[in-house]
């Protein structure tokens, strides 16, 4: 590392919320640590929403060579919302300083209700971000999960062009692996993005995952929250998981429709209201 990197000041945060089921059948906190510039919030919910768990990042955002680590466990028969406070931005990386690490991991106990929204990460050009989201969810219990990318402010005349973006997902039922996902951009990221089996013309993906018994179901509810949909989206369902994929070349066009299809699910598989926390709309 040279000696520019080395004066550079990293981050190494870690959040680990533990959350159960208390005896009067509300979600309680039962166990929380928080090293900057990880930060937990919890707001007072909306008549009739889970318990509600707001992260972020005190930094302002991640670039080369800083951590953070989530770790979430939900008791069983327990409810629970973890959102993040705004998008998440990451910034260019200094040569020789490494990755950006995210690093989410979920585990959810029996008849369980977990939500994982997370709002937009954000890469501006010449970013280097890796980014693992794991979750092991008990057979009886439903996770519904997203999270989006946007390849550069393009409002700002912004775009995420070189550098490197490696997103994976790892989702286990019961401790055995049900499915497993990655996107990998590296170097001329422009062109990767841009070839005919990438995202064409898009600057902003999502994807969206229900797991839970009744994913079959929630398909054609998914489907149905996606009809004169304008921008590329599918959803598809497997062995009690959903997965649905958003493209657009306007991420505020994504957002919108993202909003409105995890609140349409939410609803369905939960009797939830049909709305997002509200730090959605600031």
């Amino acid at each position: 590392m040279s000696a520019a990197a080395e004066g550079h000041q990293r981050v190494d945060g870690e959040a680990r919320i533990e959350l159960k089921r208390a005896a009067d059948g509300t979600t309680v906190l039962a166990d929380l640590f928080q090293r900057a510039p990880c930060r937990v919030l919890f707001p007072h919910v909306e008549a009739g929403e889970p318990m509600q768990s707001v992260l972020l990042t005190t930094s302002g955002g991640l670039t080369g060579g800083d951590r953070t680590h989530v770790a979430v466990r939900v008791g069983a028969q327990a409810r629970a919302t973890l959102t993040t406070q705004a998008a998440e931005k990451i910034y260019r990386a200094l040569p020789l300083t490494g990755d950006a690490l995210v690093r989410v991991d979920v585990q959810v106990g029996p008849e369980s209700w977990v939500e994982w929204l997370a709002q937009e990460t954000i890469l501006f050009n010449g970013a280097r971000l890796r980014r693992t989201f794991s979750a092991d969810v008990a057979p009886s219990s439903r996770l519904l999960a997203v999270e989006s990318i946007v390849f550069g402010r393009t409002a700002m005349g912004e775009s995420f062009d070189t550098g490197m973006l490696h997103d994976a997902w790892r989702i286990r039922r019961d401790g055995r692996l049900a499915w497993a996902d990655a996107l990998h951009l590296q170097d001329d990221v422009s062109q990767l993005r841009t070839a005919a089996f990438g995202f064409g013309t898009s600057v902003a993906c999502s994807t969206v995952l229900y797991v839970g018994p009744d994913a079959t179901h929630q398909l054609a509810e998914a489907r149905r929250l996606l009809e004169g949909c304008c921008v590329p989206a599918a959803a598809t369902a497997l062995q009690g998981l959903l997965l649905i994929r958003v493209m657009a070349d306007d991420a505020a066009e994504m957002r919108a429709i993202i909003m409105k299809l995890v609140a349409g699910i939410r609803h369905s598989a939960a009797a939830l209201p049909a709305r997002l926390p509200r730090v959605w709309y600031c």
